[in-house]
């Protein structure tokens, strides 16, 4: 018998492929990447890098929360960024979420993210 389950809220984005918002398993939860989709709108917040991180951010709590845990849950965070001398804005806007100790993470430079986004952040919490 398995211990998985599908974790979904209304209050971050729909999935806008094949997967799910998050699944737990046991005591661990996986984190889908998450973009800066407004959940009302589904449309990308703004052109504006921080605004577009808080906003990855914010998502990533509520898919969080809707599993059972809080943002001091995350044990690692992955962090894509179409630019990487956004590095310093990442970790300007993730210090207004996480506090020490923070999650382990790794930041990736790629070409590009759906919908013309300039960052995505999947991650793992245990709770």
């Amino acid at each position: 018998m398995s211990n998985k389950s599908v974790i979904h809220t209304d209050k971050a984005p729909a999935a806008i492929g094949t997967y799910s918002q998050a699944v737990k398993a046991g005591d661990t939860i996986y984190l889908s990447g998450q973009i800066p989709l407004v959940p009302e709108t589904m449309e990308i917040i703004s052109d504006d890098f921080a605004e577009q991180t808080e906003q990855v951010f914010k998502n990533i709590s509520a898919v969080v929360e809707a599993a059972g845990g809080q943002l001091s849950d995350v044990v690692k965070l992955n962090i894509y960024l179409t630019d990487l001398s956004n590095f310093a804005t990442v970790n300007e806007v993730m210090g207004r979420f996480f506090k020490q100790p923070y999650p382990a993470r790794a930041a990736v430079g790629i070409k590009e993210l759906p919908k013309g986004s300039l960052v995505e952040i999947e991650g793992i919490v245990v709770v």
